[in-house]
């Protein structure tokens, strides 16, 4: 009971920022839960809400922490995590080259994760960042298939902007509305999955057109063999 209290509490930021002894250092709270959960592989903390709940705090009369300050101090440090998990994951690329084809891992993946990131990486990046756990592991697995490092400064610039100052504003003007803020990882992951809808769609298609056509290729073959077995 203890342990899932203690786990309540480190995911609810209301709480962590306003209720524990982290209220006494916002600012630096808010900058040090985001880069171990973009930069140090770990999952398991309070992003969206974070920033959201650091731009509600941001817009009280008496601030904790100034908006002017909040804004691109995280922007700086949401771009700095993303770029220690790439370069972790470069740093293990190696090795993971060197390992064995194994039942649960082959580096037949690596290669088809690189060849992904460099057909899909720009918006993978970018999206990345709003969907809790794969913001975590999306810039190792950057750094494991090497993606074009400059490619990735770029969007992941993008990335960290949007995420760190645009969720952190959001909550700085929209933090008094009851339910956007008691909704917001699900409203950023429906956007995410707006975004990428057409692409569902588009691989749907594909596979309802392949589905289609196979039947056209097998009929005549089966036709022939009946008229073979006519005669």
């Amino acid at each position: 009971m203890s342990t899932n209290l203690a786990l309540t509490q480190l995911l609810d930021p209301v709480y962590l920022l306003t209720e524990s002894w982290l209220k006494n250092a916002v600012l630096p709270a808010i900058l040090v839960i985001v880069f171990i959960e973009t930069g140090l592989l770990f999952p398991l903390l309070p992003g969206d809400s974070l920033l959201f709940t650091g731009g509600l705090l941001a817009a009280q009369d008496n601030p904790p922490v100034s908006i002017w300050v909040l804004v691109p101090a995280v922007t700086f440090v949401a771009f700095a995590g993303d770029q220690c998990g790439y370069w972790i994951g470069r740093a293990i690329g190696p090795a993971i080259f060197r390992k064995e084809d194994t039942r649960f891992f082959k580096k037949s993946y690596v290669t088809e994760t690189h060849e992904f990131f460099e057909k899909h990486g720009p918006k993978t990046i970018i999206l990345a960042r709003f969907v809790p756990i794969v913001r975590t592991f999306m810039p190792v697995l950057a750094g494991v298939s090497k993606m074009d490092y400059r490619k990735y400064v770029a969007f992941d610039i993008v990335g960290a902007v949007l995420w760190g100052g645009g969720v952190t504003v959001l909550g700085y003007f929209l933090g008094g509305v009851d339910f956007i803020r008691d909704h917001v990882e699900a409203i950023f992951l429906l956007i995410v999955f707006v975004s990428i809808l057409p692409g569902i769609v588009a691989v749907a298609k594909k596979l309802m057109n392949r589905g289609a056509e196979e039947p056209a290729v097998i009929e005549p073959e089966l036709t022939a063999s009946a008229n073979e077995t006519t005669r």
